[in-house]
C-alpha cells in the first residue's frame, strides 16, 4: 500500500509536507512573475554532472570492458548523483510552478520525427493526397474479338468499383484514370509533366 505522504502524480514518488500542496503554486489562477533562478540552478547542477559522467565513462570505457565499466564505482556514484539532481529540478520546478514534469523519461525517435523542440505529444501532420497505381501488362487476345483496346473498358470498370470500396471505406477519392502505356498524369499529384493519357476519368 503505497505510503499516504507520497504524491503519486505521473508515476513520482514524491514528498510532501503534512499540510499538503503549497496554494499557490497549485492553484487554478496563473502565477504571474516567477523566480526561475533556482530552477536555473537546479538545470545548470544537472546539466555539470552529465558533463562529468560523460567524461568519466569515456576514461572507464577506455580502460576496462562494457560490463565492468558499468560497473565501476565512479560510474555508478555519477548515476546516483545525477538520480538526485534530477529529483532536485523536479522538486525546483514543482515547488515553484506546481506542475509534475517527467523529465526523465527515455523516448526513441529519429530527428526528422521529433525535429528540435518539436512536441512529442503533438499529432501527426494530416496527410496529403498521393496517386496510387495498379499496372498491367496485357498481351493479345486469342480471339478477335478481344483486342487491346478492349483492355481500357475492362479497367475502367474495375476503377469505378475500387472507386466506390475506396469512398464506402472513408477515403477521398478527387481523381482516378484507366491510362494505357503509361500512368496517368494527375495535375497536383506527384512529378509526372506529360499531359494526361486517353481514357482519363
Amino acid at each position: 500500500m503505497p505510503d499516504e505522504q507520497h504524491d503519486d502524480h505521473a508515476g513520482h514518488g514524491h514528498e510532501h509536507p503534512a499540510d499538503g500542496h503549497d496554494g499557490a503554486s497549485h492553484g487554478t489562477e496563473p502565477l504571474g512573475p516567477v523566480d526561475d533562478a533556482p530552477i536555473h540552478a537546479a538545470v545548470d547542477a544537472l546539466a555539470a554532472a552529465l558533463h562529468e559522467y560523460v567524461g568519466t565513462a569515456v576514461g572507464v570505457r577506455t580502460e576496462f570492458g562494457a560490463s565492468e565499466a558499468d560497473e565501476d564505482p565512479r560510474v555508478l556514484a555519477l548515476e546516483a548523483a545525477i538520480g538526485a539532481l534530477n529529483a532536485q529540478l523536479y522538486d525546483a520546478l514543482h515547488d515553484s510552478l506546481g506542475m509534475h514534469p517527467d523529465l526523465s523519461s527515455l523516448v526513441w525517435g529519429a530527428e526528422e520525427d521529433l525535429g528540435t523542440g518539436a512536441d512529442a505529444d503533438a499529432p501527426p501532420a494530416p496527410e496529403v493526397a498521393e496517386p496510387f497505381y495498379l499496372g498491367f501488362v496485357v498481351g493479345p487476345g486469342q480471339t478477335p474479338d478481344t483486342s487491346l483496346d478492349a483492355v481500357i473498358d475492362f479497367l475502367d470498370n474495375a476503377g469505378e468499383q475500387v472507386v466506390a470500396a475506396l469512398v464506402e471505406s472513408g477515403f477521398d477519392v478527387p481523381e482516378w484514370a484507366a491510362s494505357r502505356g503509361e500512368a496517368a498524369d494527375f495535375d497536383g499529384y506527384g512529378d509526372a509533366d506529360d499531359e494526361a493519357p486517353e481514357g482519363e476519368r
